[in-house]
């Protein structure tokens, strides 16, 4: 199945809201346990959540890290709106977190009082119609030895196995998440696609001598029947 692109912010307030009242509580769970896994000692003193949205992923690290800064940032006003909302309902539960609105590429990512120990995202590189913007951010904000983890869907072969995916993970829930876990699945990346893209990114980064670094060695792995796993140490 050929890559079909999405719409690059879900900034629609009736879609934002459908997202942030979903049920993602196991996959979320297991977004964060995995990281935590790969994180090991000594836990960071700041992460960065690139493409937060309603801040699901962002609530968990900072509960899960209460000593660590974790900055959630999305594209989408609408989305971090509704992050900022849902933290100013629990005033003070997470003192060292905070959401920002801004777009990818960074325009100046030293405003963001980085390097960060961590640079994770959710679902965010599908959406992405240029992915290196996705690679030049982690390149912008990693600290250091830093932990990278990105996990997203992965196209599958074909519309049809994409259409039976949908039936499976996505029954019973809105109509406008049935719709866009589809659009999605299309607009994803298989694994050979990440490679590359991470090729290109080293070469770039290479040519650049961006911070005296070189580019990592990432792992880019198949998991489960609809996502791929990005994850590794920054150089530095």
């Amino acid at each position: 199945m050929e890559r079909i692109v999405e719409p690059e912010l879900m900034d629609d307030p009736l879609q934002a809201r459908a997202y942030a009242e979903a049920d993602f509580d196991r996959s979320d769970q297991a977004f964060t346990e995995r990281f935590l896994a790969l994180l090991g000692q000594p836990f960071p003193d700041g992460i960065v959540d690139l493409g937060c949205g309603p801040g699901n992923i962002s609530f968990r690290l900072a509960a899960a890290l209460p000593q660590a800064r974790v900055l959630g940032i999305d594209g989408a006003a609408s989305m971090v709106a509704l992050a900022a909302e849902h933290q100013q309902r629990h005033p003070g539960a997470w003192p060292q977190l905070r959401f920002q609105q801004l777009n990818l590429p960074l325009i100046d990512p030293a405003a963001l009082d980085g390097p960060f120990a961590a640079v994770v995202s959710n679902s965010l590189l599908h959406h992405l119609h240029d992915p290196q913007v996705l690679w030049q951010a982690v390149g912008q904000l990693a600290a250091p030895g830093a932990t990278i983890y990105i996990k997203d869907l992965r196209r599958p072969a074909s519309a049809a196995a994409a259409d039976a995916l949908t039936e499976r993970h996505t029954a019973g829930a809105p109509v406008v998440l049935r719709r866009d876990f589809r659009a999605s699945l299309a607009a994803a990346f298989k694994a050979a696609e990440v490679e590359a893209q991470l090729a290109q990114a080293a070469l770039l980064w290479g040519s650049a001598g961006t911070h005296g670094t070189t580019w990592p060695a990432f792992t880019v792995a198949e998991v489960e029947d609809r996502y791929l796993e990005i994850h590794g140490r920054w150089l530095g």
